[in-house]
């Protein structure tokens, strides 16, 4: 569903209950987008604000789904604009939703950036949002960043993964079960972005051993399939590359 003609953002289920919001920006010459995840549920959750100057376009495009005031979870993957440059103006409009992050990223960041305090999540810390929990997972320098963090819902096994599988283009299906690896790797050959952490084979593993149906990119398609032995090949390939 198109929720601004001029920007060309779109809301699409991807999961049940979960919702990407996808703005379509010409930061590259293949174009890029840029997804926030709206998880409907009791207690529902935001997971990437997109960055501040997108504010009234992400605004429409979740009161396509809910009343942006229902809100009671609003986090990110670490701490960029486009993770949390709304951050502030999503708290205004949601005066009962609760900022989360990683225990590192509250810490160093957070904090300090919004106007109220911010739950901080430990690694494999559970929290429930009505009928489904969440599980935060720390993945420093994963793909990039001290704090960064993922969240996995384990009622549809979604992992929010954050920039992990970030494919180029802009005009992505919302989902996609069509190899996304090819893609991402490009991507990561001309931009560079990964920390090359010693402890990255481990972290995706970790991630792996959660069995995701459906990975919830932030750039890009999300991926519908077998999670798990993608998650693997990404680390095979990042340890051939690393040779």
């Amino acid at each position: 569903m198109i929720t601004n003609q001029e920007t060309g953002t779109r809301v699409d289920e991807v999961a049940s209950g979960i919702y990407r919001i996808c703005t379509p920006m010409d930061v590259i010459p293949a174009g890029f987008t840029f997804n926030s995840y709206l998880i409907n549920d009791d207690e529902p959750l935001l997971f990437h604000t997109g960055y501040r100057k997108l504010f009234p376009i992400t605004l429409e495009a979740i009161g396509k789904v809910l009343p942006v005031e229902k809100l009671r979870w609003i986090g990110g993957s670490h701490f960029e604009g486009d993770e949390y440059g709304a951050l502030n103006n999503f708290l205004e409009a949601a005066p009962l939703a609760t900022p989360f992050g990683s225990e590192i990223g509250v810490l160093t960041s957070l904090n300090d950036f919004a106007t109220r305090p911010a739950r901080s999540f430990a690694d494999g810390e559970e929290f429930s949002i009505g009928s489904r929990r969440m599980k935060w997972i720390y993945t420093p320098h994963v793909p990039h960043g001290w704090d960064c963090g993922v969240l996995f819902d384990l009622k549809t096994q979604t992992l929010l993964c954050g920039d992990l599988f970030t494919q180029p283009g802009a005009n992505m299906p919302a989902v996609t079960e069509s190899e996304i690896l090819s893609a991402s790797e490009g991507m990561r050959g001309m931009m560079d972005y990964y920390a090359h952490a010693t402890s990255t084979s481990r972290i995706l593993g970790g991630l792996a051993d959660l069995r995701p149906t459906t990975l919830a990119c932030q750039h890009g398609s999300a991926f519908r399939g077998d999670g798990a032995a993608l998650l693997r090949e990404l680390a095979t390939t990042l340890e051939k590359s690393a040779a």
